[in-house]
């Protein structure tokens, strides 16, 4: 079976959705937001306080 390319590594919410969604090659964090899932919703790059994109480190991915 082939290595997800994106993982959850957040979850909070039922009718109101944030998830941290990180990918699994390059280590970038992303937020993804929805009031529900079914009419849309929006996902970013997590940045810190630099503007720079939060790295998690991709062997802890795994």
């Amino acid at each position: 079976m082939a290595k997800e390319r994106f993982v959850e590594t957040y979850s909070q919410g039922v009718a109101n959705i944030r998830k941290i969604i990180v990918d699994t090659e390059t280590g970038v964090n992303y937020l993804l937001l929805s009031s529900n899932m079914t009419s849309g919703c929006g996902v970013t790059v997590l940045v810190d306080q630099d503007g720079k994109p939060i790295i998690t480190p991709v062997s802890s991915c795994k």
